[in-house]
């Protein structure tokens, strides 16, 4: 599948409904991955008395017996919320590619000394059923996914599953609840719950030095076979309503019950807000061919000046699409200072691309 934008990697997944065969599951594999331990410079046992613990999802509910200690995170980006809370996974689901693990470098120093996990792939057909068996899990989280039913019960053939929540899309899931969720399921609920709050401490801090940002509206979008917009469901969307920017009100209306959908030029609309955040392929060619449009051109969020530019392939890119609660401080870095420039109320201010 091309790597051309985040959105065309989630709508593989969202139309995959093919399930692999498990016949092999019954043999078993040799014992690849690494070993779950606990990060450098974390507790990683469990709080006393944490289980047994149930969790409601999607699909119903999973009891964890015991504490797990071979964690698969099928969910994109689950990975994240485990090492924060001081265990590695032995296996992580590929999405944004190039790293070691498939984990950042906002998150590289939680591995400690521990081997990096062993990487699935996921091309649209679902989870890898066989390898992701062979690595012997004890708990298998699919938060952040779009795991069908029928996955579900044949991974949960082999390990506890916690699926993705019920009450929100696919791939909709709010980091906050994410990282609470993968908390209660390796007995840190608290310790979840702390993470969190150090996190939305960091949102309100941007808040509170940007009063700009409270009433102004924002939008999140990405030109993916034309204008994909993303809705109010989806993490990266998440990001400006949690700095205090509303989202265009006729958002979700147009673009349905999913995380985002491609707009028409008639509902263009929707893109002229106080100011733009474009998830782009580069900073170049991709810029210019959406300045080329003259309906887009003409509207006053480009004539101002008040676009936001990210490239998705950079470091800064892949931050922004997981939205992780160990993803999301990078991101505010770089990110609120160039909201402040599109927002300041002078179209001669240059909205800055970070250092780094």
């Amino acid at each position: 599948m091309p790597r051309a934008t985040r959105a065309s990697r989630l709508s593989g997944l969202l139309a995959s409904v093919v399930l692999l065969a498990v016949a092999a599951v019954g043999c078993g594999g040799s014992d690849s991955g690494s070993s779950a331990s606990g990060a450098k410079g974390s507790d990683s046992s469990s709080a006393a008395g944490a289980f047994p613990v149930t969790l409601d999802h999607k699909y119903g509910s999973t009891t964890i017996k015991s504490e797990p200690r071979r964690i698969v995170t099928v969910g994109l980006t689950d990975q994240d919320a485990v090492l924060a809370l001081g265990k590695v996974p032995v296996g992580t689901t590929e999405w944004l590619g190039g790293y070691r693990g498939a984990v950042g470098p906002w998150a590289e120093d939680k591995l400690g000394g521990a081997a990096a996990p062993t990487v699935l792939t996921d091309t649209g057909t679902g989870p890898q059923v066989e390898k992701i068996a062979a690595l012997k899990p004890d708990l298998i989280l699919a938060v952040y996914s779009g795991l069908t039913k029928a996955q579900y019960e044949s991974l949960s053939k082999f390990a506890p599953v916690v699926a993705q929540p019920k009450a929100y899309n696919d791939y909709g899931v709010p980091w906050q609840q994410q990282t609470e969720e993968i908390g209660k399921a390796l007995g840190k609920e608290t310790e979840a719950k702390t993470l969190v709050s150090g996190v939305e401490d960091e949102f309100a801090a941007a808040k509170k030095a940007n009063p700009a940002f409270a009433g102004a509206t924002a939008v999140m979008a990405t030109p993916y076979e034309g204008t994909f917009v993303y809705g109010s469901q989806d993490t990266r969307s998440r990001i400006l309503s949690d700095l205090g920017f509303s989202l265009p009100k006729d958002l979700d209306k147009v673009i349905g019950d999913t995380f985002g959908a491609n707009i028409s030029k008639e509902r263009f609309d929707l893109l002229d807000q106080d100011v733009d955040v474009w998830i782009v392929p580069d900073l170049t060619t991709a810029v210019t061919k959406l300045h080329s449009d003259k309906i887009y051109s003409d509207l006053n969020v480009v004539k101002q000046g008040r676009e936001v530019f990210i490239q998705e392939t950079g470091d800064y890119g892949n931050a922004v699409s997981l939205s992780t609660v160990l993803s999301l401080p990078y991101v505010l870095d770089r990110l609120v200072p160039q909201l402040a420039a599109a927002v300041d109320g002078k179209p001669a201010t240059k909205v800055e691309q970070p250092a780094s």
